[in-house]
């Protein structure tokens, strides 16, 4: 595998997306389906592309800045009729260079119910000195891809460095990406799986099958076995309101790494609070982990700064800080940070570019009379 550092010095010129808008004609959107996904995907290959979103992430976390990068706490409706779901949406400011913003469902019925993924998303980006919007595209491969992509980082910088063992405890779509993001950063030799759902535990071999991941065995085991035997376990579960945690804080290694992806909403939690109490618990975004993440459960802690430790991007902008973490307990708790939807998005926007891959469409009204509304029509 690449090394960061020589991958960074492999990557296509980032501004280049950030200019498509000022090189488009004059209100074209440019749109990427999920074929023009697809074409970009097949062109880099998913080995290459994981890499690439790891090492651009990694360093739009070095060079994170707050007072230039706006990110609001995500918002939304959820709902429990005709089945329990949400859509949210999840903003991001560059501040006089550009707005994103990302709409995602997530409707755990739609396997069983709709044959679709549980998360569906679109991406768009507009330009903030006019509100154009610049670009459209699919967002649910670029959100699993991103979320692996986070994990592996944080693991990187709070996971024991000679981790062997993975768990993964829920192996839907979202297990695909974390363990092929961390196939990328550690030597995995074995991964633990479970999944409540008998033909999902079953399948995972196979859905993995094209990372090619050469010597590693893949067996099914109880959620006890998981967690007592593996150096990191990620939890990516549909787990009900109310229903959590998904495993009890038994025996386990004294240097085991949580990453808990499938918090994401109000009542839903993965990681027993005990577990969280004695751990080194680093959020993503910390504003929204108390709202629908794993630190939620501390609402009524009275040692809250004290128990939720440094967001991801303090991590990695001062490693040297947190090394001693690589032989403790620690809990990476990822609810989704509109940052990585925009570095996912403007790696594809790349691509568009020099690839030539993707539509110019004119969504937004042209009126030949700014001051009339209806001169598009009727000319004038």
């Amino acid at each position: 595998m690449m090394s960061p550092a020589s991958l960074t010095n492999t990557l296509p010129n980032v501004s280049a997306a950030r200019s498509v808008a000022t090189s488009a004609p004059r209100l074209k959107t440019r749109v990427l389906s999920v074929d023009d996904i697809r074409i970009i995907t097949s062109h880099v290959g998913l080995n290459a592309l994981m890499d690439e979103m790891i090492s651009r992430l990694r360093v739009a976390f070095s060079q994170f800045d707050p007072e230039q990068t706006v990110v609001p706490v995500r918002t939304g409706f959820n709902y429990e009729q005709p089945h329990v779901g949400l859509v949210e949406w999840m903003p991001l400011l560059q501040k006089h260079r550009q707005i994103v913003v990302k709409a995602v469902g997530y409707h755990p019925h739609n396997p069983r119910v709709n044959e679709l993924p549980t998360v569906l998303s679109t991406l768009s980006a507009y330009d903030p000195t006019s509100g154009h919007l610049s670009a459209l595209m699919d967002g649910t491969f670029l959100t699993a891809l991103r979320t692996g992509a986070a994990s592996a980082i944080a693991a990187q910088h709070l996971a024991h460095p000679e981790s062997k063992t993975l768990g993964l405890i829920g192996v839907g779509a979202q297990a695909v990406t974390q363990l092929h993001a961390l196939s990328r950063c550690f030597e995995i030799e074995q991964v633990l799986i479970f999944d409540r759902e008998a033909p999902v535990a079953a399948s995972f071999a196979a859905r993995v099958a094209s990372l090619q991941l050469q010597g590693m065995q893949i067996r099914q085991a109880s959620v006890a076995e998981i967690v007592a035997k593996s150096d990191i376990v990620c939890t990516a579960t549909s787990v009900e309101v109310g229903a959590g945690p998904v495993f009890t804080d038994a025996e386990m290694k004294p240097w085991l790494h949580v990453n808990a992806v499938g918090a994401d909403f109000p009542g839903k939690v993965e990681v027993p609070l005990s577990l969280l109490k004695r751990s080194f618990v680093c959020p993503d975004f910390r504003a929204q982990a108390i709202a629908e993440g794993e630190c939620q459960q501390f609402a009524n802690y009275d040692e809250l700064d004290n128990a939720i430790g440094p967001e991801l991007f303090e991590v990695v902008k001062h490693p040297e800080r947190y090394k001693q973490q690589q032989q403790q307990l620690s809990v990476f708790d990822s609810t989704g940070f509109a940052l990585e939807d925009q570095v996912a998005m403007n790696m594809m926007l790349d691509y568009a570019e020099s690839l030539d891959v993707g539509s110019w469409l004119s969504l937004e009204s042209a009126a030949a009379d700014v001051k009339n509304p209806y001169s598009f029509v009727v000319g004038g």
